[in-house]
C-alpha cells in the first residue's frame, strides 16, 4: 500500500516550482501558462455572445458563468465570468478570433489581457506637502527651506518621486487659488529641477502648466479631470505623464456618506471613461498613471476592498499608484506620525506584493527598508 503525501503550493514563482521537480527547462515558458490561473470578468454580452463564449470556454476544459437566463435569451445582456488557466484563456481567445457578432474583438482583447506581466519594480513617491492645513503634516514644511531639506532627505532616503502639492484635498477642505499654490510651488519645484522627477499634486489647469515650464514632470489630478476640463490639454500638450484618481466628489463633500452599488466595477469603469478622455485628447496611454483614489469619497469598508482587489485594476492596461499613508483607513486620529506610518507599511507590503507600480507616501526611509527587505523573497 502507498503512503501518499500531498502538500498545497502557494508560491507565486510556479517557474522556480516546475523546476524543482525537474520539469523540461526548454518548454518550461509554456508549462507556466497550465499552472497560472486567471478570472475574468467581461461585461454587457448578448444572450448570442454569451453562449458562444461559454461554450468555447467549455470545449477547452474551463468554464464560463453567465446570467441564468441568457440560455432563454430573456435578457438583453449579461457580464460573464472566464476562468481558467493562461493557456486555456489563450485558446479560448484564438478560438473566439473565428466567431460571429464582433467577438473577434473579444478574443484578441482576452489575449491582450492574459499577456500583460507585472514585473516592474515597485516605485516610492515621496509627498511633500507645503501647505499649512494637510491632515497629517501640515504647516512642517511651508517655508521654502523646509521645503527643500525634507525634499533632498527623502532623495537620500530612496525616493524615486516627489510629489509636491500646496492645497489640501483631506475630507472637508476647501479649494486653494492658483496665485497662492504657485507662490510656494514654484521656487521648490525650481530648487528640485535635475535632482529627482517631480510630480505636481494640483487640481488647477493653469498650476499645473506654470510648474511644468517650471521643471515639473509629471501632473497628479486627484479629481481626474473632473475639476478643471483643461487638465488633459495641458497634458497633451507638454506631453507629461499624469495620475488620474478616482474621486467621488470634491473634498469639501467626498465624505458625505459616500455609496456604492458595486464598489470595484464603478470604479472601474469611472477610470476606464477617464482614460479614454484623456485619449481623445491627445495623452498617450504610456503617459497615463491610475489611481483608485483611497479615502477620496470611500468608506473604510471600501478602502480595504480595493487593496484587496487592486490586481482588478491592471486589466485598464495602465500603471498604478496607491496612497495609504496616514490615511483615516488605519483608524489612528490619536496616534502620532511614526505609529501611523508603521501600520502604512503594513498595508503597503500587500501592495508590493501585488506589484503596485507606485506607492505614494510620507516616509520614505521605511518604505525603502521594506522594497529591500521584500527583494529577499524573490
Amino acid at each position: 500500500m502507498h503512503d501518499f503525501t500531498l502538500k498545497e503550493i502557494t508560491n507565486t514563482d510556479i517557474t522556480k516550482e516546475l523546476e524543482t521537480v525537474g520539469f523540461d527547462k526548454s518548454y518550461i515558458f509554456k508549462g507556466v501558462e497550465k499552472f497560472e490561473y486567471k478570472n475574468i470578468k467581461v461585461f454587457s454580452l448578448t444572450p448570442a455572445q454569451a453562449n458562444i463564449v461559454k461554450q468555447t470556454a467549455i470545449s477547452v476544459g474551463c468554464d464560463c458563468a453567465t446570467h441564468r437566463e441568457v440560455i432563454t435569451g430573456k435578457i438583453e445582456k449579461s457580464d460573464c465570468i472566464v476562468g481558467g488557466s493562461i493557456s486555456q484563456i489563450k485558446k479560448i481567445a484564438k478560438k473566439l478570433q473565428y466567431q460571429p457578432f464582433g467577438l473577434k474583438v473579444l478574443g484578441e482583447s482576452l489575449d491582450n489581457l492574459v499577456n500583460v506581466k507585472k514585473s516592474a519594480k515597485t516605485k516610492i513617491v515621496g509627498i511633500l506637502n507645503l501647505t499649512d492645513n494637510s491632515f497629517s503634516d501640515g504647516g512642517l514644511y511651508n517655508t521654502f527651506d523646509k521645503a527643500c531639506e525634507h525634499l533632498m532627505q527623502m532623495i537620500d532616503e530612496g525616493a524615486d518621486i516627489i510629489d509636491i502639492g500646496a492645497e489640501s484635498t483631506k475630507p472637508y477642505s476647501n479649494a486653494v487659488g492658483d496665485k497662492t499654490q504657485l507662490e510656494k510651488l514654484i521656487p521648490v519645484i525650481e530648487f528640485a529641477k535635475g535632482k529627482i522627477p517631480i510630480s505636481i499634486d494640483t487640481r488647477s489647469a493653469v498650476v499645473a502648466e506654470k510648474c511644468i515650464q517650471a521643471g515639473a514632470d509629471i501632473i497628479n489630478d486627484v479629481s481626474g479631470f473632473d475639476y478643471d476640463k483643461n487638465m488633459a490639454d495641458v497634458a497633451a500638450r507638454y506631453g507629461k505623464k499624469v495620475i488620474i484618481q478616482h474621486s467621488k466628489g470634491t473634498p469639501d463633500i467626498m465624505q458625505n456618506a459616500p455609496t456604492y452599488s458595486n464598489l470595484v466595477d464603478e470604479i472601474f469603469f469611472s477610470l476606464k471613461q477617464k482614460i479614454d478622455f484623456a485619449l481623445s485628447k491627445g495623452i498617450n496611454k504610456e503617459n497615463i498613471i491610475i489611481d483608485v483614489g483611497i479615502g477620496f469619497g470611500k468608506t473604510r469598508k471600501d478602502n480595504f476592498e480595493l487593496i484587496k482587489r487592486i490586481e482588478e485594476f491592471y486589466s485598464l492596461g495602465c500603471p498604478v499608484m496607491l496612497g495609504v499613508s496616514r490615511k483615516s483607513l488605519l483608524d489612528m486620529s490619536d496616534k502620532d506620525n511614526f505609529t501611523k506610518d508603521i501600520f502604512t507599511v503594513a498595508l503597503n507590503t500587500l501592495a508590493v506584493e501585488r506589484k503596485v507600480d507606485y506607492i505614494r507616501v510620507h516616509n520614505v526611509e521605511l518604505h525603502s527598508k521594506l522594497l529591500n527587505m521584500l527583494e529577499m523573497f524573490k
